[in-house]
């Protein structure tokens, strides 16, 4: 369907779908709720998304992809894997809270904990849409290829400041994860 730029798939799995094998390392390793709320902004291809939900099953997981190629894909990616309590919402990242109720989570939510980003829009102008989305405490993680700016601990506007974050190898270079965290009202 010609959604990812590369075609041949030891390529996809080494520089797209490497991801989210440490992804699910590193979500373990927050303090998540029991069954967080998690929304996968701008979800494309379903990377790192899809590989993500077989090896991280917890909570509930929205895909929220605008392209309608793509989220029709991610509808039947997700029915053909049969992930659990994975969903796609088709439109906007700044709309997707009114989508919940439509949705059979697991339990009734008006936030997420978790709001992840991979190239969805630069991280700077991202940190209010996720504010609005997150629930207080809640997580924006950021995939990105360089590590964060601040130190663990320090503030980034918005009233995020970084958790924590992981360095590791990807196609022959560095990629990062960041933990931000919505500090309380």
């Amino acid at each position: 369907m010609n959604l990812v730029g590369r075609s041949d798939w030891p390529g996809v799995f080494r520089d797209l779908t490497a991801d989210s094998l440490h992804l699910a390392e590193f979500l373990k390793g927050l303090a998540l709720p029991e069954a967080p709320l998690c929304l996968d902004l701008g979800a494309g291809a379903g990377l790192p998304g899809i590989p993500l939900r077989v090896l991280w099953p917890d909570g509930d997981y929205v895909l929220v992809e605008l392209r309608e190629k793509r989220a029709i894909f991610l509808s039947q990616a997700v029915g053909t894997v049969k992930l659990p309590r994975t969903f796609v919402v088709h439109g906007r990242a700044e709309v997707v809270l009114a989508e919940l109720p439509k949705l059979k989570l697991s339990q009734p939510r008006e936030r997420a904990d978790v709001v992840l980003s991979r190239a969805f829009m630069p991280w700077p102008q991202l940190l209010p849409l996720a504010a609005e989305l997150l629930a207080e405490g809640g997580r924006l993680v950021v995939l990105a290829n360089e590590p964060p700016p601040v130190g663990q601990g320090d503030e980034l506007g918005v009233g995020f400041r970084l958790e924590s974050s992981l360095e590791y190898p990807a196609d022959g270079r560095s990629r990062y994860f960041w933990s931000l965290v919505l500090a309380s009202a």
